[in-house]
């Protein structure tokens, strides 16, 4: 284990966090990051995934890669987004995807950190295409808590799988940073 990998496992401890489980096994795979209700959701999800040397790719506005962030955020595995060409986007990744030996990718279904009913379905359609499996990855702020979750199965339906997965994580009782950010339904 590198000393990077030992340090993140023991900051994210420090700052309070329990690990629940570990990486993703597949060589590519998806995790879904939920809630998302603040730029911070990334540091836990880094810190949580660097803790077993494992990288995973994370979609963030392109607005944010600016210099020098822009060099520091693509240094840890982040890919800028244009969010006004969701369609490019998705093929982009998938692209990115299915060239790679190994490519997890982080997404947040909800597309913001604000409250929205609608989730996007992005996720769905890269799974599908590059047939890997999805994984319902969740950082409770109440709890302090963050895991990769299990694999939540998908069928052909985006629309009715990504309301399935709403209701799970419905169930699961989860906080974001900012609660007033996070609805399901």
């Amino acid at each position: 284990m590198t000393l990077r990998a030992k340090f993140c496992g023991w900051l994210l401890r420090r700052m309070g966090w329990k690990t629940i489980g570990g990486p993703m096994k597949e060589k590519k795979a998806i995790v879904l990051g939920v809630p998302h209700t603040s730029a911070a959701d990334f540091i836990i999800s880094y810190l949580f995934y660097t803790q077993f040397d494992k990288e995973a790719h994370v979609m963030i506005k392109k607005e944010f890669f600016f210099w020098p962030v822009g060099w520091f955020l693509r240094s840890v595995g982040c890919i800028p987004v244009d969010r006004s060409s969701a369609a490019a986007m998705v093929k982009s990744l998938i692209g990115e995807m299915e060239k790679a030996d190994t490519f997890h990718l982080a997404i947040a279904p909800e597309g913001t950190r604000k409250a929205t009913k609608k989730w996007k379905t992005g996720y769905h359609l890269i799974a599908k295409e590059v047939g890997c499996p999805v994984y319902a990855g969740f950082f409770d702020w109440g709890r302090k808590e963050v895991g990769c979750g299990e694999i939540f199965p998908l069928t052909d339906d985006a629309r009715a799988d990504t309301e399935r997965l709403q209701a799970h994580y419905e169930k699961m009782g989860l906080r974001g940073k900012n609660p007033e950010g996070f609805i399901t339904h």
